[in-house]
């Protein structure tokens, strides 16, 4: 009998808490039509508008209205998906270790290490947007963490698409391709949760402004 495999198993534990974590609305609990229709209006903000609603169209079930919640799950998609990813990648590194002075290696290697760092990014940010969750007041210390997050993000996208720009643009290798295409995936994700990320964090950066002024 097989073994389950773990990184399948942290992918939908972590999808699985994200979920949990979701703050009930005080509005009327949506629909699934209903929340599809906040998925595909918050993705056309988003640079990838379609990979943006085929992901989160995924989560209907749940009533994730609101941009804080609907970020929460975009966040743990992309974390997923660089799991996904990295475990892909370090199966890679194993098949090539014979070849370790090879420059497919060494590429290879390195882009396991630039989607490991997604990993830490997007899982501190989404702990972090936990943290969020537990806050009431909007002050310099709650747009402190805001700020984490959206550095994290960043970094965690950064790095995915180092990975991609690493990986050589013609006369590849079935192996390299799929390599590319499974981190330009990762960045893709990444840059739509970032938006929805700004998104929810730009309303309370408004409203810090405007208590601010005399």
């Amino acid at each position: 009998m097989a073994q389950p495999n773990p990184t399948i198993i942290f992918i939908f534990l972590s999808i699985f808490l994200c979920l949990a974590s979701i703050e009930p609305s005080s509005a009327q609990p949506q629909n699934k039509t209903q929340t599809l229709a906040y998925i595909e209006s918050s993705c056309e903000g988003t640079r990838y508008r379609d990979l943006c609603i085929s992901c989160l169209a995924r989560f209907v079930n749940f009533s994730i209205g609101g941009p804080q919640n609907l970020a929460h799950v975009a966040l743990s998609v992309s974390l997923s998906r660089a799991l996904q990813t990295r475990g892909y990648l370090s199966k890679v590194v194993k098949e090539l270790e014979e070849l370790k002075t090879d420059r497919v290696y060494l590429t290879v290697q390195d882009c396991v290490k630039q989607i490991d760092d997604s990993v830490d990014k997007l899982s501190q940010a989404i702990k972090e947007l936990r943290r969020l969750n537990k806050g009431t007041t909007i002050d310099d210390n709650f747009l402190w963490h805001i700020s984490n997050v959206e550095t994290w993000v960043s970094t965690a996208l950064t790095d995915a698409s180092y990975c991609v720009q690493s990986l050589p643009g013609h006369r590849m290798s079935k192996r390299i391709a799929t390599i590319k295409v499974k981190a330009q995936n990762v960045a893709e994700v990444t840059s739509n949760a970032l938006a929805l990320f700004h998104r929810y964090a730009s309303r309370y950066r408004a409203a810090t402004r405007a208590n601010k002024k005399p």
